[in-house]
């Protein structure tokens, strides 16, 4: 049976998560995400080239397996009931020597959750050994059949629309989403967050992968998934995607921006990275822009549409060693920017989305003054 994503089950999936030469924060950057923020128990990661190793050597809250095999990874208990595609390779291909395990764990009787651009549920091979099976194939990148422009729809009265933007591309717009909506939750807030990657929609349930949308419809599906975000919060983390001046991933930011109307962004950077992350043209850089100016062109392509304002800045000190130099670093930043800096990943989010919070209801169209 091949499906679409819809609504997490009632029951904890069990995964295992296929992840092949790439487990860690780059392009296992998927793995690391469900295991994170994820409802389901993860039972085992497969990477041969890290056997023997522990989740716990990059998470250290998680004592999850890393295994050579699939053979490994149907051994532990409880038993695996799902496959788990665990890597956002550019292009989103399906590697080749991937298969074989594919169709083993099919076989063996699981489902497969995948988010590549290579439809598995449309592959013939795949697609008859899930039927034989009785498995499910889900490919949480097929986009929805809806096909709506933007209407310029209003957002509702008492709602607050954040938009995490950033400097470039994997560098942790879903985690800061995550984090601030946690802390939002602590303090008592309705709060929704709205998934616009596979990686989100993995762990939520529900979305659109806006960089697999038509053109046409990316802000018109970005709109209808914020109104949805609406009914489920009165706040509402839209996840951001690429960055506005990426040489590859630029479009999909701009979708966010213009199709979400967000009454305020977060600009998410890490810090020591100087260039974009693009490797295809080997004698050519694409350097990552001046923070204040970066800012500052982010509300002007805004304001095209509606007026919106970056509060604040979430700063992603994982290359830095040290939790007293990491600091520095955010001092520096919120000193060369003016706004409120933190990394919510590393040193938890409550004081930055208290002053988020402040800043937002502060707005002009917000407030209406």
């Amino acid at each position: 049976m091949i499906d679409q994503p819809g609504p997490l089950p009632t029951a904890q999936r069990r995964l295992v998560i296929l992840a092949e030469g790439n487990f860690g924060f780059h392009h296992g950057k998927t793995a690391v995400g469900v295991i994170r923020y994820g409802p389901d128990h993860v039972s085992a990661v497969i990477d041969s080239t890290q056997a023997g190793d522990n989740v716990s050597s990059i998470l250290p809250d998680r004592d999850i397996p890393i295994v050579a095999s699939l053979d490994e990874a149907l051994a532990s208990e409880p038993r695996p009931d799902t496959l788990l595609i665990g890597i956002a390779p550019t292009g989103g291909k399906l590697p080749d020597s991937w298969r074989a395990t594919i169709l083993a764990a099919v076989r063996a009787g699981l489902d497969v959750h995948s988010g590549l651009h290579t439809f598995l549920g449309d592959d013939p091979e795949f697609a008859a050994a899930a039927a034989a099976a009785g498995t499910r194939i889900v490919d949480y990148r097929r986009p929805p059949a809806r096909m709506e422009t933007s209407v310029g729809r209003r957002h509702g009265p008492g709602k607050r629309v954040i938009l995490t933007v950033g400097t470039d591309c994997a560098i942790g717009k879903m985690s800061v989403a995550l984090e601030l909506r946690s802390a939002a939750r602590a303090a008592g807030r309705s709060i929704a967050f709205v998934p616009t990657g596979q990686t989100g929609m993995m762990i939520e349930g529900w979305g659109a992968a806006v960089d697999r949308l038509i053109s046409d419809f990316a802000q018109g599906t970005v709109e209808w998934m914020v109104e949805e975000g609406e009914r489920r919060g009165d706040w509402v983390i839209v996840e951001g995607q690429g960055s506005l001046d990426h040489p590859a991933y630029s479009s999909v930011t701009l979708a966010l921006i213009h199709g979400a109307t967000p009454h305020a962004m977060i600009l998410v950077h890490k810090a020591g990275h100087t260039e974009h992350d693009f490797d295809h043209l080997p004698d050519a850089s694409f350097p990552i822009a001046d923070l204040r100016s970066f800012i500052d062109l982010h509300e002007r392509v805004a304001g095209l549409v509606a007026p919106s304002k970056v509060v604040a800045i979430a700063l992603n000190t994982s290359a830095i060693a040290s939790a007293d130099d990491a600091r520095a670093e955010i001092d520096r930043v919120a000193a060369e920017t003016g706004l409120p800096v933190d990394d919510p990943v590393r040193f938890g989010a409550g004081p930055l989305w208290a002053r988020i919070e402040g800043a937002v209801d502060n707005l002009p169209w917000v407030t209406g003054i």
